[in-house]
């Protein structure tokens, strides 16, 4: 199956449904992460059958595209797409920023070369310090989303990009099938390879109460971002959104 969809969706028009702006509890998410830290890399790629791997590889493609010299990858975790976008863009510094120590210290080992313990919600960069901030798999576990997507927005400089790449929902004929699997599948396959069910039972509700698509759109222009897309990616069960930060000249 092909990691993505059409290259690209623009929004139609501005009345997309508004997403909750509600959260997750970070201690509870911390402690999770921490509890599966040692076999998060390899549970990821069995429950998406590789095509993780594939998502990273276009997000790094993409960021080639752009040429950062200065890139913050938020909420790190393990380091996947910090080592992606090192690979594929080797003149630019990554810094990767995560709140749980347990994750970080995968990152250092699987060779990301700038780690800092920080909370997304409260980065400690001066502003407009990044030519692109990227989260991967992250903005969907924080307490406060709009929060995030200021705190994100504020140490990007003008003209500077977002990129977010999360599950999403699918729609259509795959709707009901992909929420039996999250639901369903997904948590027991992963409570075997990690021991810690309850973390995925968490994981399979979180993507549900994420907004996706217009509404994650609606939420970037929102926060501020222009030119917000959207690319959905193997049929919508992953899409990547994309946010420029408005120049000083664009009254933004």
């Amino acid at each position: 199956m092909s990691p993505e969809s059409p290259p690209s969706i623009e929004p139609a028009s501005g009345d997309a449904p508004r997403p909750v702006p509600g959260g997750q509890d970070p201690a509870f998410v911390k402690g999770a992460f921490a509890r599966i830290a040692d076999r998060y890399v390899v549970t990821n790629h069995v429950l998406s059958c590789g095509t993780d791997i594939l998502w990273r590889r276009k997000v790094g493609r993409m960021v080639a595209e752009w040429d950062p010299r200065r890139v913050l990858d938020v909420a790190t975790g393990t380091g996947d797409l910090a080592c992606e976008i090192q690979r594929q863009c080797p003149g630019a510094d990554v810094v990767g920023t995560d709140f749980c120590e347990e994750m970080l210290e995968h990152a250092r080992t699987a060779g990301v070369r700038e780690t800092l313990v920080a909370d997304a919600l409260a980065l400690p960069f001066p502003d407009g310090s990044f030519d692109l901030v990227t989260v991967a798999f992250g903005l969907r576990n924080m307490a406060d989303w709009e929060k995030g997507l200021r705190e994100m927005k504020r140490v990007i400089r003008p003209g500077g990009r977002l990129l977010v790449l999360d599950f999403s929902l699918p729609s259509g004929i795959l709707a009901r099938p992909y929420a039996f699997y999250l639901n369903r599948i997904l948590p027991r396959i992963a409570g075997v390879l990690t021991g810690q069910r309850e973390a995925y039972e968490y994981l399979a509700g979180s993507i549900e109460r994420f907004p996706s698509g217009e509404a994650m759109l609606r939420f970037f222009r929102d926060c501020g971002y222009r030119g917000a897309r959207w690319i959905p990616l193997t049929c919508g069960i992953a899409s990547i959104y994309v946010g420029t930060v408005p120049a000083a000249t664009d009254g933004g």
